[in-house]
């Protein structure tokens, strides 16, 4: 089959953002400054980007939401940006996931608090390659679907299974979890990597699974970035692995190519919010990979997305087209994390 397009499944969100003024101490006061309402989770966030991105490929949507007023906003948003929805299907048992996200001012640093809402129903029955001549299989998020993350007696997790049929149907697979830094975490992400041709994490998350501690204090340790990348790679991974950071990105394959590199040097108040921007840096370098592009090409439009999503405070208010959007890096310098 000659496969094309992006099909992404898992995590379908609302965010219910607000703008404060401070994180408080258990039973102090912040004040909200502003409040907003936007989508939110791993493929609606990554679709809703390619779109604005104007990505010359099929978009398609996979999950499930409840049947109220925010599932029937989610799908009408996606079949506005020409997303094609028949896999993205409702339910009276639960009503739609959202998550109240509180970002602070100053910092555009992010808390969340998560309902799963029907995003814990979605199972492998949702599921069939057979439907869709895609060619990558994006899942988002691992750790954060109750039922694809149960355990499975031979691939370890039901996603894993899942993400196995579809590569033994012609898929490239692609995986991004949640930041949700726990023994669970782990058990849930490992058995998934054998089955994973790219995957894509901060380097919380990576550290996480790779057992390396990427950060002393607030300090980034590149070296141990590596280490975290080729522990994903000795774990399973079959193609790629790109971590990402607030710093740059660091990304490597299983033919020994790496790259890594510092993100944008972003002036005082640019930044609105990054809620989204790990998001829109997936999308980037999914939207690279499925062109046929190199390393370096895929990490600078990934940098790109993800410095147009910091300008909004929801996830996907600030992106932009595709030759807009590269236009940001002549526009900003580098840091420099040196050579890989």
């Amino acid at each position: 089959m000659n496969r094309r397009g992006l099909l992404a499944a898992g995590n379908w969100v609302v965010d219910r953002i607000k703008i404060v003024n401070r994180w408080p101490e258990q039973d102090t006061l912040a004040l909200v400054q502003s409040e907003a309402r936007g989508t939110g989770g791993g493929p609606c966030n990554l679709l809703n980007g390619l779109a604005r991105l104007r990505a010359p490929f099929p978009l398609e949507a996979l999950g499930l939401l409840g049947e109220d007023e925010d599932g029937r906003r989610m799908i009408e948003e996606c079949r506005q940006h020409g997303i094609q929805t028949r896999f993205l299907r409702t339910t009276p048992a639960r009503s739609t996931s959202y998550t109240e996200v509180i970002t602070v001012a100053d910092t555009g640093r992010r808390t969340f608090f998560h309902h799963h809402g029907a995003n814990a129903l979605l199972g492998a029955e949702h599921f069939d390659p057979s439907a869709t001549s895609a060619r990558i299989l994006y899942l988002g998020y691992l750790s954060l679907l109750q039922s694809l993350d149960l355990p499975d007696a031979e691939f370890g997790t039901v996603a894993a299974r899942m993400l196995a049929r579809y590569r033994e149907a012609g898929f490239k697979t692609a995986v991004d979890a949640v930041s949700e830094i726990s023994d669970r975490f782990r058990s849930c992400v490992l058995p998934a990597l054998k089955q994973t041709d790219y995957c894509i994490l901060n380097e919380l998350e990576a550290g996480c699974v790779a057992g390396v501690a990427a950060r002393e204090g607030e300090r980034l340790n590149v070296e141990a970035v590596r280490r975290a990348g080729q522990k994903l790679l000795e774990h399973g991974v079959r193609e790629w692995a790109v971590i990402h950071f607030p710093e740059g990105a660091y990304a490597v394959s299983r033919s020994g190519e790496e790259c890594l590199e510092g993100s944008f040097l972003l002036p005082p108040g640019y930044i609105q919010s990054t809620v989204g921007a790990g998001d829109a840096f997936c999308g980037g370098v999914l939207f690279g990979l499925h062109e046929g592009w190199t390393m370096s090409e895929c990490l600078k439009l990934a940098f790109c997305h993800a410095a147009a999503c910091l300008t909004h405070s929801t996830t996907t208010g600030g992106l932009r087209p595709l030759k807009e959007t590269l236009q940001l890096a002549e526009r900003f310098s580098r840091r420099t994390l040196g050579a890989a």
